[in-house]
């Protein structure tokens, strides 16, 4: 028996990077997976890896509660139940000053990444509480802990997740719902290297050097070691954390 058999997953974000990482993991030990996000190319290929048999998609902007609402709903009509909720979900935005950065692209972060989160608790709780309760994993970030330049909507924003998954623990635990967030350091996905295209347009490979310098253990994350510590906080093996950080970061946190 796989350590998440016989379980279900929903995955937001999950085309990509983190989420799919997880998905295959989550696949390989028993779950069957839910996938969310905006590419449909992206999701159709993921299906088609996973197998159609442990593995069903849907296009939907996590920010919109109607499409949230819906993809719950598409969840629960396929595997009957949501026993995880990796809400994954996220965006970087722009590499700008305070001053200078968008408005709308402000309103976009703090679109995705909090209310997408917010709005993805809401349907999800009272259908994993139906079922007897579970475990939801929200993505934050090292940067959920601490601050930086020129990222400020993005900080920000997954400083704000944090807070919202310490007012979820405490509604969910009387539910048998543990949440918790993940705040990993640079890893190594696409929106790592947005952000540092954006930090250094001409030269991103610099800035790549600079951020893995950072990092006590001087290289960024893989999108499979942190599928790894959700994977942990999705099985049993987790029962008693909740209302929890969990830094996944070379070490960084710990300067």
């Amino acid at each position: 028996m796989g350590r998440l058999s016989n379980k279900t997953a929903l995955i937001t974000g999950g085309a990509a990077g983190i989420g799919l990482a997880t998905a295959r993991l989550f696949v390989a030990v028993g779950a069957k997976v839910m996938l969310v996000d905006l590419d449909a190319a992206q999701l159709q290929a993921a299906v088609d890896e996973l197998g159609a048999e442990n593995c069903a998609s849907m296009v939907a902007d996590v920010s919109d509660p109607v499409q949230t609402e819906a993809y719950v709903k598409a969840t629960v009509a396929r595997w009957g139940r949501i026993d995880v909720f990796f809400n994954n979900a996220g965006i970087e935005g722009a590499v700008a000053g305070i001053p200078e950065y968008p408005l709308e692209m402000f309103d976009r972060v703090m679109a995705v990444n909090v209310r997408g989160v917010w709005l993805g608790l809401k349907y999800v709780i009272p259908e994993m509480a139906r079922t007897g309760g579970g475990s939801i994993i929200i993505t934050s970030s090292l940067g959920g802990l601490k601050g930086m330049p020129r990222l400020s909507p993005y900080i920000a924003a997954k400083h704000a997740v944090v807070g919202i998954m310490r007012s979820a623990a405490l509604e969910c635990a009387p539910l048998n719902i543990r949440v918790n967030t993940i705040n990993p350091s640079p890893i190594a996905t696409r929106m790592i290297e947005s952000i540092e295209q954006g930090y250094a347009p001409n030269a991103p490979e610099k800035a790549k050097a600079r951020f893995a310098a950072g990092v006590p253990m001087r290289r960024y994350g893989q999108p499979d070691e942190v599928a790894r510590l959700v994977l942990f906080l999705a099985s049993d093996e987790s029962s008693y954390s909740t209302g929890t950080t969990f830094p996944i970061d070379g070490g960084m946190s710990a300067s």
